[in-house]
């Protein structure tokens, strides 16, 4: 008989699955026969629980916290040179630190034998009316369709497994399918899982305890957002018009669901327990100073963290338009050099913290003096020359909510967001200006977005490559440090582009009268690099290590 030991040891950090602490409880070491689980609905309802807990579900998440895909990217860089973050920086990606390699292809298909063990064996179920069998189904599906798509993005084709494997069948090399097969396997589990799922959180039983669930509607939502992958510049290099009429019709499905609606503030699209913006979210309440990823990874030794280790970059910064809409590289913006930070696009404010800022009771200090006749450069509290401390003079905002200080145990929501409205909108925006180009629907999308977030409208009579610039600058503000921008940049090819550029920051001299003067400088020792194999991860090399020639290696690696 088939055993399995239970090792639920996440039960905290799935709250969202239900408001009873022992929703998940296992004991942890304990052997149970599967199909003594399988004769049991609560049992068996548990184990298909467990599937979820193999998704990818924070932002700060490379081997546990000390990384984020952001850093890979033009968002911002590590401050210490952590290794799993570096190897990405350098092009080392077979390298064992590199986790978002390594890590998720291994987590990816431990969530993929689980949803198959629990597809394949919950029909010996005496399933009750307190449980929904189809719904239990399209979880499953939902959850196996997901697993795969992270690793499509990543990998490309990959091993499809279907079916529970046997110890002896475990070991069977296998080789991969190709890319379009694993979408078509993703695609497929997607339809069967929207008809079996209840469409929304709120037509579960008990919703406000479901906010973490497979919905129709998330389904949807993967749906969209694997079309688009597939009809984006890496995956379809002859431009298809077909391919982004089937992403934009699966965006206008969910817009014409008529269900959901933009969070009314932006400043609080990852800190409210529940919006009608929330389409699926990995609820994370609690979020206190001690015993978080805040202190050990973004708050700096000022303010009471361990360190900081991530750095907003300027490259970034410059993304944010003026307040009355226009770039700041536009002559007529009133953009000033030397007051850099007057009348940004609102959403800066949310998600950068610079010099001079007050946050948590202070002004935020990232300045430096000039020399003084002995040379000596005195520097502010919150920067200096020490590892672990900004080397952009920004720190990041969005994932720190102002609650979570130092010798406080107030604490504060910020939840992982999976799928959101605003991102069907500006998917749905892209998609058609491919296929159809500037239409008033693309219009409206993209402007729905930045009206909410108090940003003018756009200007009319843009043409089609000006409205792509402008559809890819908004997601790369609106969903600024929210793990988009790396996959986006992978998407559109962009990486010699965007990822191999220099990295700059803002040097700031606090002058003798107190007021502030302001450099753009480059920041040569956080060199990233983007080659061509790069778009496509490396098959792990200890998966290689085990294939007997079946598996083969993405090229260039």
């Amino acid at each position: 008989m088939k055993k399995i030991i239970y090792l639920l040891f996440l039960v905290a950090s799935l709250i969202g699955f239900s408001c009873k602490k022992d929703f998940l409880q296992r004991d942890v070491g304990i052997q149970s026969d599967l199909e003594e689980v399988f004769k049991d609905p609560l049992l068996a309802s548990r184990f298909g629980d467990f599937t979820y807990t193999f998704s990818i579900s924070d932002y700060g998440r490379l081997s546990g916290y000390k990384g984020m895909t952001s850093q890979f990217t033009d968002e911002s860089i590590v401050n210490n040179g952590q290794i799993e973050v570096a190897a990405m920086n350098s092009g080392q990606f077979l390298d064992p630190g590199a986790s978002d390699v390594t890590g998720i292809y291994a987590q990816m298909y431990r969530g993929i034998r689980n949803a198959n063990l629990m597809l394949a064996n919950m029909g010996k179920t005496p399933w009750t009316d307190l449980y929904n069998p189809n719904y239990i189904k399209g979880e499953q599906l939902y959850l196996r369709a997901y697993f795969y798509f992270e690793l499509l993005r990543r990998f490309g084709g990959v091993v499809i497994l279907t079916q529970p494997q046997d110890f002896t069948e475990a070991s069977t090399d296998l080789p991969r399918t190709s890319y379009a097969e694993t979408l078509g396997l993703i695609l497929n589990d997607l339809e069967q899982a929207i008809a079996l799922l209840p469409l929304t959180n709120a037509d579960w039983p008990n919703p406000a305890a479901q906010s973490n669930r497979a919905t129709g509607a998330a389904v949807m939502a993967l749906k969209a957002r694997a079309l688009l992958f597939d009809a984006s510049p890496l995956n379809n290099p002859n431009n298809d018009l077909a391919k982004w009429k089937k992403a934009a019709e699966a965006s206008k499905a969910i817009i014409d669901l008529n269900k959901f609606s933009l969070e009314p503030n932006y400043a609080n699209v990852l800190t409210v327990a529940n919006s009608n913006e929330y389409i699926r979210i990995w609820p994370r309440g609690g979020r206190g100073f001690i015993g978080t990823y805040l202190s050990d990874f973004l708050i700096p030794t000022s303010y009471g963290g361990a360190q900081s280790n991530l750095s907003p970059v300027q490259n970034h910064v410059d993304l944010y338009e003026m307040a009355n809409g226009k770039p700041i590289t536009d002559v007529t913006s009133g953009y000033n050099p030397q007051n850099p930070y007057l009348n940004r696009d609102p959403r800066f404010y949310v998600n950068i913290l610079y010099n001079n800022v007050t946050w948590q009771g202070r002004a935020l200090q990232t300045w430096q003096s000039e020399p003084n006749a002995q040379g000596i450069i005195t520097y502010g509290t919150d920067i200096s020359t020490a590892t672990s401390i900004t080397k952009t003079s920004y720190y990041l905002k969005r994932l720190w909510p102002e609650a979570s200080r130092s010798g406080s145990t107030a604490s504060a929501l910020l939840n992982y967001v999976f799928y959101r409205y605003a991102e069907v909108l500006i998917n749905y925006a892209e998609a058609l200006n491919e296929e159809a180009g500037p239409t008033s629907e693309v219009y409206n999308a993209v402007n729905a977005i930045r009206l909410r977030a108090k940003m003018p409208a756009l200007p009319a009579g843009l043409s089609q490559a000006e409205m792509r610039e402008r559809i890819r600058n908004e997601r790369a503000i609106e969903f600024a440090f929210e793990d988009m921008r790396w996959w986006d940049i992978l998407r559109w090819k962009k990486g010699p582009e965007i990822v191999a550029q220099p990295m700059k920051a803002m040097k700031v001299i606090k002058n003798a009268n107190g007021s502030f003067s302001y450099s753009v400088i480059e920041l040569p020792a956080f060199k990233k690099v983007f080659n061509n194999n790069m778009y496509l991860y490396p098959i792990p090399r200890a998966e290689m290590n085990k294939t007997s020639g079946a598996l083969k290696q993405n090229p260039g690696w």
